[in-house]
């Protein structure tokens, strides 16, 4: 042998042991630490039940389940029925891309106890657009002082909105007619004047909570009946295309910064409570 001795490699085997780290890669990052960082693995459950219960218990996952089952069920149905694979994994994923773009139009940020109208539905849609472009959003919110409700309230770069969605019957025509708003033969000024007074009463409190004064834009997103205009300003409120509440919020004259949006969209939140 040569001249290591026995006492030399257990002094090696030592030193190399405290040098190592407590904790592994491999431990830190267990397999739903890697996919689902804000669920925390219990001390008591192994890596595979651990990664089991997240899944579980995500409500993301499940959806995902479910959409991924229906289409392997479609995919599998099709392709013996046609004796094809790839026209089953085809319309498979045709099924998938249609049953997300579903779900995500009836998704709503209103607690699901209280479902939202279809029309609100569609509104909240093009919002959440806007939301990504630096555009401050609140759904269903109470006017303290009376019984009305802002289905939406909007803060952004063009200012501050509120918007009501309405379904009328699209058989009936929508006119103007000196000043007064008519669907079919019934006059809708009625609903138009509740509109402003719930905009004109949520700009007084907002202005109240912020200490200085500020202006709420009022409008109608109505779904159903051709209507020859985009945006129309009538008694105060515009009347808006359902379709097209993404263009009536770029028309805003106002100017605010980010600071402001903030400031405006914070004090909406506590002077308007939600409304369920």
């Amino acid at each position: 042998m040569d001249g290591t001795n026995l006492s030399d490699v257990e002094s090696a085997t030592t030193t190399n042991e405290r040098a190592q780290p407590s904790d592994s890669p491999s431990a830190a990052s267990s397999p739903e630490e890697l996919f689902f960082p804000q669920q925390r693995k219990k001390s008591d459950n192994s890596g595979t039940k651990a990664l089991y219960g997240t899944l579980k218990s995500s409500e993301t996952a499940r959806k995902w389940s479910l959409r991924a089952a229906v289409a392997a069920l479609v995919a599998l149905a099709l392709g013996l029925l046609t004796a094809d694979w790839r026209i089953g994994v085809t319309l498979g994923l045709v099924t998938l891309v249609g049953v997300t773009v579903y779900a995500a139009r009836r998704e709503s940020e209103v607690p699901r106890w209280r479902k939202p109208s279809a029309a609100q539905r569609k509104t909240e849609v093009q919002l959440r657009v806007m939301k990504q472009l630096g555009y401050r959003v609140l759904h269903a919110r109470a006017v303290p002082g009376g019984n009305g409700q802002i289905d939406h309230f909007i803060v952004g770069r063009r200012g501050a909105f509120a918007i009501d969605s309405e379904s009328w019957d699209r058989r009936l025509p929508l006119r103007n007619k000196l000043e007064k708003l008519y669907h079919g033969r019934f006059s809708k000024n009625e609903r138009i004047d509740e509109a402003l007074e719930e905009a004109k009463r949520a700009e007084e409190l907002i202005s109240k909570e912020l200490g200085r004064e500020i202006s709420v834009r009022a409008s109608l997103a109505i779904y159903g009946p051709g209507m020859p205009w985009d945006s129309h300003r009538l008694r105060g409120v515009d009347i808006i295309t359902g379709t097209k509440v993404r263009k009536w919020l770029r028309t805003g004259r106002d100017r605010l910064d980010e600071r402001e949006i903030e400031e405006i969209y914070e004090a909406a939140k506590k002077a308007l409570p939600p409304r369920y």
